[in-house]
């Protein structure tokens, strides 16, 4: 799958720049749409004007801002596999990846930026027209993006310390993309004491950050090569064909669910966080800025420690640790206000330090886990099918899939392509030990086992089971009838078999 060359570490950050443009974007979204379209007393009284139909507008059940969201994610998930299967088709000279992201950072930035630009200066049903379409729209052209974005994550990563390295610096930068949004009171109320009345500044303050994130989005796209890097061939499957081979796996079941509950939590958490301080704390608007900022802060101090514990304990505990976190920091945010017997503002300095840990956890070692997942499919099974889950961008449908042959792997002799009996029993076995340990933490001694059939195999922790040998008393009998046989036997291209003692 991987290229000729290796991706440097200045090359890793022009691939993380972006995370950053495109995480602009969807936190403008995420974070202030609702506070935008549906504002609370607090706000309304601070100037902002009614745009759309508030109360349940809709059959007396729903919202029209909370209808517009759900149908837009459920077109967000219909969405995702279609992009996938055409960018795994994709044919053109610059890769299957880079197309799709140079054609649709415009379209995404235009879209996020007239979300806000209602037509209708009050409140109308025209407005809640032109919403719905540009959401639409957004959410097309950010899967248009993200999908081959995220794909490129383990298909760049051509081994466990790239794919950390590369999880690292997208991890940071997508949390300062979303720390960037959430200055955007702080530059609004600038603008106001400017001379600008509140909407325009809003509007301007939006649009200034949608085509910064539009540059972001373009670094990538004209500074890597994705075919000095990735070799794959166009897959020739349908979505609907690639989306069920990818679920037939267990261990992305079991993270697609994990990473659905906390996607609706942090979005949750990032939605109510204005109303937070607004609404519970009493404070003002800006105090959200500065909230964010401080657990962006102190969630970027963990980095380091979190990238140390993780060959300790593995990333499956980590992020067990990080859910009990987070559940813990929400929970907490329900007593906000008189229950608790100190200032708001303290309140709120608790809920980041509280957080921030959680946040570092979920912005790291997510990204690296599916991609693990992929590569022991991969090897588990002669086919890849890259599922890759961006922080804002994560949905059951699949980000990113990725399906090719078994013929198409790159670096195996055709006769060690997965076609001998013993080989996947050995795959088997390194793989059954590293689901013990838990995920599989680096499929690339897995790989290193199949290409050295009949060497001692060693596992991510050679102390787990004893040191895992694979002994070749047959297969060292064979190759000494082949080599006496001669290169024309019909048996010469048969691998010999592996046997693994546990």
């Amino acid at each position: 799958m991987q290229g000729t060359k290796k991706l440097s570490t200045g090359k890793v950050w022009c691939f993380a720049v972006g995370q950053f443009g495109w995480s602009v974007l969807a936190a403008l979204i995420s974070s202030w749409l609702v506070n935008y379209y549906q504002p609370d007393l607090a706000t309304q009284q601070a100037g902002q004007p009614i745009f759309i139909p508030q109360g349940l507008a809709i059959l007396g059940v729903l919202t029209i801002l909370g209808a517009i969201t759900a149908f837009g994610r459920i077109f967000d998930a219909v969405t995702d596999p279609l992009i996938a299967s055409l960018s795994d088709r994709c044919k053109s000279k610059d890769g299957r990846r880079i197309p799709f992201m140079r054609v649709a950072a415009v379209p995404f930035a235009l879209s996020c930026i007239f979300t806000f630009w209602s037509p209708v200066n009050g409140n109308s049903w025209i407005n809640a027209g032109f919403l719905f379409l540009m959401l639409m729209l957004f959410y097309l052209f950010m899967t248009m993006y993200c999908t081959p974005y995220n794909a490129l994550i383990p298909e760049l990563g051509a081994d466990q310390k790239t794919r950390m390295a590369i999880s690292t610096s997208i991890s940071f930068t997508y949390i300062a993309g979303m720390a960037m949004a959430y200055l955007a009171p702080v530059i609004w109320g600038m603008l106001q004491n400017a001379g600008l009345e509140r909407v325009t500044a809003i509007r301007v303050t939006f649009t200034g950050m949608s085509l910064i994130g539009m540059a972001c989005m373009f670094v990538p796209v004209f500074t890597i090569r994705e075919k000095d890097y990735v070799q794959a061939a166009p897959s020739e499957s349908t979505a609907l064909k690639s989306l069920a081979n990818t679920f037939r796996n267990k261990d992305f079941r079991v993270f697609v669910a994990s990473d659905i509950a906390y996607f609706l939590g942090i979005t949750m958490f990032q939605t109510a966080l204005p109303f937070f301080v607004t609404s519970l704390l009493k404070l003002d608007e800006g105090m959200s800025t500065v909230y964010f900022v401080l657990m962006t802060a102190l969630s970027v101090l963990f980095y380091i420690p979190i990238n140390k514990l993780t060959p300790k304990f593995g990333k499956r505990k980590l992020i067990l640790f990080a859910f009990c976190v987070f559940t813990v920091s929400f929970l907490y945010t329900a007593l906000f206000g008189d229950r608790l017997p100190f200032p708001p503002a303290v309140q709120g300095y608790i809920l980041c330090v509280v957080a921030a840990p959680a946040m570092a956890i979920f912005g790291i070692l997510p990204q690296a886990v599916v991609a693990d997942i992929s590569e022991c499919d991969a090897l588990e099974t002669g086919e890849n099918r890259s599922v890759q889950a961006g922080p804002e961008h994560r949905h059951a449908a699949g980000d990113g899939l990725r399906h090719h042959r078994p013929g198409d792997r790159p670096g195996l002799p055709h006769h060690r392509r997965g076609r001998s009996r013993g080989v996947r029993a050995g795959r088997r076995a390194v793989h059954a030990v590293q689901r013990k340990e838990g995920l599989c933490e680096d499929p690339e001694e897995v790989r290193a086992g199949d290409r050295h059939a009949g060497r001692t195999l060693q596992p991510r922790r050679a102390g787990a089971v004893g040191g895992l040998r694979a002994h070749d008393e047959r297969g060292r009998a064979a190759r000494h009838r082949r080599a006496a046989n001669g290169p024309d036997h019909p048996r010469r291209g048969r691998p010999a078999p592996v046997h693994v003692a546990l």
